[in-house]
């Protein structure tokens, strides 16, 4: 596999696979994150290369270019001084490094899209890593939300347990009251009817109590003439 090719699939790296592996997107982003900053790293350092081989490619036309021009000035200079032989010399050499500039201009022609196709990957991966931190802080919230949620889902059968709690408590308090009152009603038969005559009684001994005192305290102020 190509250079370009082996960092166009680093370009096209399917997510949503590595999703896929991972519970927490918030967790898979971060290490999606480091691993496109370890590629661009890379990307980098090979895109530099490529650009520099370009660079290099192209000295070499323009050279060839310039030796061209040169040889083919040498051979007019020759002519005008009468020396067709040594015209054919140059003209020989200017022929010959145009053949080496044909095959020169299909070099550079292919360093130059070599070069133009690892700057768009490098571009994109600079401009995915930037996309991406800006989209991190919200794809984390959401993933916090999502983790409230099921908290809240999975204590909602908690909640209604005890619910069902108070309501058992409910009946069983009613139970307890009404075993309560079975209780006083038992105790109020224990205690047999009640003696009207004897209670009336209680009531005028306590009378005849007082009246004897009453009697006693007119005979202790008559004593004492009052």
């Amino acid at each position: 596999m190509g250079i370009l090719d082996r960092f166009s699939d680093i370009a096209k790296a399917n997510v949503n696979d590595l999703l896929d592996q991972c519970e927490d997107p918030s967790k898979m982003i971060d290490q999606y994150l480091r691993d496109l900053t370890e590629d661009l790293i890379e990307v980098k350092q090979e895109t530099a290369g490529v650009m520099a081989e370009e660079t290099r490619t192209k000295r070499l036309v323009d050279e060839n270019v310039g030796q061209i021009a040169r040889f083919a000035g040498l051979a007019r200079k020759a002519l005008a001084a009468g020396n067709e032989d040594d015209a054919r010399v140059f003209l020989a050499k200017k022929q010959e490094l145009e053949a080496e500039g044909a095959d020169l201009a299909v070099i550079y022609g292919a360093a130059h899209e070599n070069a133009s196709k690892m700057r768009q990957l490098h571009d994109k991966l600079v401009d995915d890593i930037e996309e991406l931190n800006a989209r991190r802080e919200m794809i984390k919230a959401k993933v916090s939300v999502a983790k409230t949620q099921n908290l809240v889902n999975e204590y909602a059968p908690r909640t209604d347990k005890a619910s069902g709690a108070l309501d058992a408590f409910d009946r069983m308090e009613d139970a307890a009251d009404a075993l309560l009152d079975r209780a006083n009603a038992a105790a109020e038969l224990d205690r047999g009817p009640v003696d009207e005559a004897a209670a009336l009684e209680e009531k005028y001994a306590g009378m005849r109590g007082s009246a004897a005192v009453e009697n006693e305290l007119a005979e202790l102020k008559a004593e004492m003439g009052l």
